[in-house]
């Protein structure tokens, strides 16, 4: 009797295929090199991407916690080296690499990591020039940030007591160097600003790589520098070449010594100055003194002082005139003030409430005595005008017409009796003249022939 297969399910399979793959030498730490595509950053802060050459491809993966230490942003096309593992993903039952390192191809990651935040800084306006401060002239205070040790600190220090034996040196010992440098550096900026009152800072070392100058690419670094109140000298010994720092500051040295020299000002150079100026200042008071004493004499000769009672009996002339002039035109001003005044109180005067009162009292008293006289005339008028439309009703009245002769005949229900045919023979009419009426009975019809 044959046994019965094991029957496996997808997600034993696909996990016992994961198991001999973390088991594999190889692929337990393998190194690949390839062109970075689909890359996508997700939220969560992993990165998801394919590494692809002209032959073939594979599904990456590269978690927050690994990629938060990159040098540089991975973007699309970028060829890298990556070092991690090969795995499967159960869920999918699909092989991906795990990469936990991950550097340029053919480029230093330092160098363009460096790229990268210089481009990134710059949009932001840190390396503006309108940043830039001017240095203070005579400092009291300067400020280093630097290495206690080595020739840097030696040689601003030398350097600014040669030139100016009265400045004060304030050293905040760093690290220059490492992974501690970066915090060390910011650190002491942070301090300089909040405690020390230094008038300029110095921030540099001495020369060396680019790895061992790194310290000055960091971001944090640049943005103390560019945030720091008191003006910063970046004092990085590299000629050749600039670091972030260099770019933040607001002057750039070479090297330490030309740091110190840009601090603080020569003593000898600001003697030589004092002397020219002294020159200058003596030069210009004693023409100031020759001008005046040239004016004096030509003052002495003036004839005001050497007759000053003429000018002064001028003067008293003058002032005469004036007071003449002065009191004509009071005067000329109080008249004119004084009829303004007699027009302003004839005008009150007018308008005063009594007088106002009896203005309106005559007026109305006219206009009455007008109202009156125009009834009486309207009133006689009207009664012209009744008498002649009484005349002229007189003369239309029936009375008057009957009185010369003619009649008015009425039916015996009291109709007017206007044609024949209203009436009947034996009908009882009334026949009304002028001075009474006659009741008369139709004996006969006759129409008009």
């Amino acid at each position: 009797m044959a046994m019965q297969p094991h029957i496996y399910t997808i997600k034993d399979i696909n996990k016992y295929i994961r198991m001999k793959m973390d088991s594999d030498a190889v692929l337990s730490d393998v190194w690949l090199r390839g062109e970075i595509s689909n890359f996508t950053h997700h939220s969560s802060g992993h990165m998801y991407f394919t590494l692809k050459d002209k032959d073939s491809r594979i599904k990456c993966v590269m978690f927050s916690s690994h990629n938060a230490r990159l040098k540089f942003v991975p973007r699309e096309g970028t060829k890298v080296i990556a070092r991690g593992t090969v795995s499967v993903f159960e869920r999918d039952g699909a092989y991906q690499f795990y990469a936990n390192m991950m550097q340029p191809d053919g480029l230093g990651s330092l160098y363009l990591a460096y790229e990268q935040l210089k481009a990134k800084l710059e949009e932001e306006g840190l390396f503006a020039a309108s940043r830039k401060r001017t240095l203070p002239l005579f400092p009291v205070t300067v400020g280093v940030v630097t290495s206690p040790t080595g020739a840097a600190v030696r040689d601003i220090i030398t350097t600014i007591k040669r030139r100016m034996p009265s400045a004060h040196i304030l050293l905040a010992p760093v690290q220059v160097q490492g992974e501690l440098a970066a915090p060390s550096i910011v650190k002491a900026i942070t301090a300089m600003n909040e405690h020390c009152g230094c008038d300029v800072l110095i921030v540099g070392r001495g020369g060396g790589s680019l790895e061992e100058l790194w310290a000055f690419n960091e971001e944090a670094v640049v943005r103390a520098i560019a945030s720091s109140a008191i003006p910063v000298i970046s004092a990085v010994g590299h000629e050749t070449d600039f670091t972030l720092s260099d770019f933040a500051a607001d002057v750039r040295a070479a090297t330490p010594t030309a740091a110190a020299e840009l601090a603080v000002p020569h003593i000898q150079e600001l003697s030589g100055i004092v002397f020219r100026q002294q020159e200058k200042l003596t030069h210009a008071l004693r023409r100031y003194i020759d001008g005046r004493a040239e004016r004096l004499r030509r003052v002495q000769h003036n004839p005001i002082f050497a007759q000053p009672k003429r000018y002064f009996l001028q003067q008293a002339e003058r002032v005469d005139y004036l007071q003449l002039a002065l009191r004509n035109s009071l005067q000329a001003k109080l008249q004119q003030n004084q009829r303004k005044l007699s027009q302003v109180e004839s005008k009150l005067a007018r308008l005063h409430p009594e007088q106002r009162i009896k203005l309106l009292d005559n007026r109305l008293q006219h206009l009455q005595q007008k109202l009156n006289e125009q009834m009486l005339s309207g009133l006689k008028h009207k009664k012209m005008q009744t008498g002649a439309l009484i005349k002229q009703l007189d003369a239309l009245s029936p009375l008057k017409v009957m009185a010369r002769g003619y009649s008015l005949t009425y039916t015996g229900d009291g109709q007017l009796l206007k044609k024949v045919d209203q009436a009947e023979i034996g009908d009882t009419v009334e026949v009304k003249v002028s001075d009474g009426s006659l009741v008369c009975k139709v004996e006969e019809i006759k129409d008009q022939a």
